[in-house]
């Protein structure tokens, strides 16, 4: 009797170790699944040089990675991005930048040449030229067509930039080596650095969210961030 019980009980504590074990694993593999999906290991993207809006001392800093040829960037731009602003940038609570991706080919790398150019030659009107030639994409089912042209790029800086010299835009949408092809060259080393998987991402303090047109996970990350840096 005395050795079936002791078999009985060490049966038990066997089972409940390795009930234990798996439990635990599991639980280890749900961690690293979670930090898989939304973390991204390599940090938050430098935003030197970057066209930045709101607080430079904001303790949240935003980074939209984006290609002009996208349509759900044009979707995000027209969503997301002006109650984030309304919300969180104009009180001061969050900087918020943008990267250019260069995933369509060359109407990307000249819509991303254009928009550098403007922000080297006049900062001010960055945001009204980056907003007016996502306003100039066609339709979902054309945007593939090609519409990002040198006069179509000089057309809108004329309406949206006034105070930038045209025939240096252009310059610098036909010359390889310049200040303005190195930022370009610097964001593409970005997006190869952070893995970008599409766009357009968004990155909230190294966060690197899955679903970038989920505005309650941006806002819950900002709140958490906001919390951390009191």
């Amino acid at each position: 009797m005395k050795n079936s019980k002791k078999i009985v009980i060490s049966t038990l504590i066997l089972f409940a170790a390795i009930v234990g074990l798996v439990l635990f694993f599991n639980r280890e593999d749900e961690i690293a699944q979670e930090t898989d999906q939304t973390t991204n290991r390599k940090g938050h993207p430098s935003i030197d040089g970057q066209p930045t809006l709101g607080n430079a001392d904001a303790p949240v800093s935003i980074v939209e990675f984006g290609d002009y040829k996208c349509p759900s960037c044009k979707q995000w731009g027209e969503t997301v991005y002006p109650k984030l602003v309304e919300d969180y940038v104009d009180t001061g609570k969050v900087k918020f930048s943008y990267i250019n991706v260069l995933f369509h080919g060359e109407e990307s790398i000249l819509a991303a040449l254009a928009s550098e150019s403007i922000y080297k030659q006049d900062p001010e009107s960055f945001w009204t030229f980056h907003k007016a030639v996502f306003d100039a994409q066609p339709t979902t089912q054309e945007h593939d067509n090609p519409w990002v042209t040198v006069d179509k790029l000089k057309e809108i800086a004329v309406k949206t930039a006034p105070k930038v010299d045209v025939a240096q835009l252009e310059a610098d949408l036909n010359a390889e080596a310049t200040s303005v092809a190195e930022q370009v060259s610097t964001d593409d080393g970005l997006v190869k650095e952070f893995n970008v998987p599409y766009t357009p991402t968004i990155i909230v303090n190294g966060v690197m969210l899955e679903d970038p047109f989920d505005y309650e996970r941006i806002v819950s990350l900002i709140k958490e961030e906001s919390a951390a840096d009191e």
